[in-house]
């Protein structure tokens, strides 16, 4: 039974339930003050709040998707990026399978859409990684065969699941839904969550003598896209859009490659990249390295680009409000620069659904096809 699974946390909280009625049963029994009328009321209330507390932990990961499974749980992944064999016949993206869209119609794929799992592999990264790819119901039309369709790669936030795009954040089925009813143009969603190097947080960075991941999101990615599905390979093609450290990622890779990305959202996004005991030495004293991935810093610096990026925060709530104005001051023209500033919302999956419908719509108004 996996960690997700409705299974697991319906007998977690069945247990709970369970011994909460054993000491409401059984608490008479031990009102003495012997040592083992003592231990027992002490071992009825450490099981019950046990319980409890891994039932409502079970809720929480089940409903924000903290971690996909068992393993990532207990930080049993811990396998590198895995190097690519480039071997005849090998293909930079294996398509693994596919599921249907959570949408009136999602058995259809002309009607709904689809979601392909797949493997992506870096011809110069080196590294591998999975991912989800939707296709909107335009892609598998008839007379759609030779269309041409924009794409956007979507970025969780660390530690996610890329089952956090689609179950919890609802990606697809918000493109679909929006699509549909004329808001947005059809889009080829690219799924995945930036962490390639398990559980590193490499914070999108070309890590010196480590993890070559800014070159995976921003070159191999692309061109393995490119080269299996019918998206352009043209930067006005292709945007980036991502939560937290995807929006980090997403923000510092459309600065930093307005060449091949010409639109990038941050939602909830900083602006630098973070030092901690999951990201380990990112820069190995690099000065010049650790500054360009200050994106206010870069911002200021770098000549102005024709790039688009929109960004957003809360007035309260979020801890990056200050630094999102800080960064729309400092874009100077032909950069364009949009936002979304809520009055109140956290840093959490209940303020990014308020947020991505909106972001969508922009994304799709700042790509062509």
């Amino acid at each position: 039974m996996g960690l997700t699974s409705k299974t697991v946390l319906t007998l977690a909280g069945l247990v709970g339930v369970l011994l909460f009625a054993a000491t409401v049963w059984w608490w008479p029994r031990m009102s003495g003050r012997s040592g083992r009328a003592v231990l027992g009321r002490v071992g009825l209330l450490l099981a019950t709040q046990l319980a409890l507390f891994c039932a409502v932990g079970l809720a929480a990961n089940r409903t924000f998707l903290f971690y996909g499974s068992w393993s990532d749980l207990f930080g049993q992944e811990t396998s590198m990026g895995v190097v690519v064999d480039h071997s005849a016949g090998r293909k930079d993206i294996e398509i693994l399978g596919n599921q249907p869209v959570d949408v009136p119609g999602g058995n259809k794929p002309s009607q709904g859409g689809q979601i392909q799992k797949v493997s992506i592999s870096g011809a110069d990264s080196k590294i591998t990684s999975p991912a989800y790819v939707y296709l909107p119901p335009e892609y598998f039309q008839a007379g759609q065969e030779r269309r041409k369709f924009p794409a956007a790669v979507v970025l969780t936030g660390y530690p996610g699941t890329a089952e956090n795009l689609i179950k919890g954040l609802r990606y697809p089925q918000t493109a679909q839904r929006q699509a549909k009813d004329g808001r947005m143009q059809p889009m080829v969603l690219i799924m995945l969550r930036p962490t390639v190097a398990p559980p590193r947080d490499t914070e999108c960075v070309d890590v010196p003598d480590g993890p070559q991941t800014e070159t995976f999101f921003a070159h191999d990615l692309p061109k393995a896209v490119s080269q299996t599905y019918r998206v352009g390979t043209e930067a006005r093609n292709w945007g980036l859009i991502g939560n937290s450290t995807g929006g980090y990622c997403a923000l510092k890779i459309g600065l930093h490659h307005p060449d091949t990305f010409a639109a990038a959202a941050g939602l909830s996004a900083y602006y630098k990249a973070a030092k901690d005991p999951t990201t380990g030495d990112l820069f190995h004293g690099d000065t010049v390295l650790e500054k360009r991935a200050d994106l206010l810093y870069s911002l200021e610096r770098r000549p102005p680009m024709a790039s688009s990026f929109l960004v957003t925060s809360s007035k309260v709530g979020e801890g990056n409000y200050g630094a999102t104005l800080k960064f729309i001051a400092k874009a100077k023209a032909p950069t364009r620069v949009s936002s979304i500033i809520l009055d109140s919302g956290g840093h959490n999956f209940n303020t990014w659904r308020r947020e991505i419908p909106p972001a969508l719509v922009w994304l799709g108004s700042r790509l062509q096809a």
